[in-house]
């Protein structure tokens, strides 16, 4: 088992799912990343706004701009990450989940793909979201929602949960069970530059946007214990690592990122990609 040095954060992310870091980006961050992402959302289609409604985008971050690659391999971050043991975390990839003023909620869904290996019936984490949110939230502009311990634990939510980000769940009715209240769910109102680490299985969504503001979140996935995985599960992911910078980048905003890129040299299989969690949960 890896050692834990914030005893209380780590058992928290273990037995609940989720633990949070306050105040991990400052000021100078969160304006330059509030810069980046209002770019790429002027971008953004009438067709690209509606398939992603319920997330109010889906833009995935590389390397459109330095600053993420700040993000990525931000030192606190990092930093946190070791606090709960974990000392060698890769990354994989980065996400711009922002709703626009009155956007609706988002739907329950568990984000690990994997759940054929072993590991996914482990304490350990396999895969980590890292949120950020450039906005104090709350219930009212589209906070996220958890239920706790739904990452180890089968409850009767999922087997009514078809699987995550497929056009079952992007075209899914307001009164579908994916949306509905849960009595056990936990709202978690973040501040603006809080750190909320949760593991992938868990079940998780997010309140509607009911203010005149948008509430942008900004989503990274890595792998702490990168070492500990399966070679097919790190055979799958080295086959869909990241791109290297482009040669427009200065200075070392790309060199920052690659000590955390997973790679793998080894013959094994790739992991099969299954988002049924399956038998792996225990009711």
């Amino acid at each position: 088992m890896i050692p834990a040095k914030d005893t209380l954060r780590y058992r928290h992310l273990v037995d609940s799912g989720y633990c949070v870091f306050e105040n991990v980006l400052d000021r100078e961050m969160l304006d330059g990343l509030s810069e980046a992402t209002e770019h790429l959302l002027a971008m953004q289609s009438p067709e690209e706004m509606e398939r992603y409604r319920y997330q109010g985008s889906n833009i995935q971050l590389s390397y459109q701009h330095p600053v993420f690659a700040r993000l990525f391999a931000w030192p606190e971050a990092l930093e946190s990450l070791k606090a709960l043991g974990f000392d060698e975390p890769k990354w994989w990839s980065a996400f711009l989940l922002s709703k626009p003023p009155h956007a609706p909620p988002l739907y329950w869904h568990q984000d690990w793909w994997a759940w054929d290996d072993p590991c996914s019936a482990g304490e350990i984490p396999p895969q980590v979201f890292l949120m950020y949110y450039l906005t104090d939230t709350s219930p009212e502009n589209g906070c996220l929602r958890v239920i706790p311990g739904t990452h180890r634990k089968r409850i009767p939510l999922h087997d009514e949960l078809p699987a995550a980000h497929t056009e079952e769940t992007y075209r899914a009715n307001a009164d579908s069970p994916l949306f509905a209240r849960h009595p056990d769910e936990v709202d978690l109102a973040a501040k603006a530059g809080d750190l909320v680490i949760g593991d992938a299985r868990l079940l998780h969504a997010a309140h509607a946007n009911q203010t005149d503001r948008r509430r942008s979140c900004l989503t990274l996935w890595y792998f702490p214990d990168y070492e500990g995985l399966s070679d097919a599960i790190k055979a799958f992911v080295s086959r869909k690592k990241p791109l290297a910078p482009p040669d427009w980048w200065e200075g070392s905003a790309g060199r920052i990122v690659e000590p955390l890129i997973p790679y793998y040299s080894g013959s094994e299989a790739p992991a099969v990609f299954n988002r049924n969690p399956g038998q792996c949960l225990k009711r």
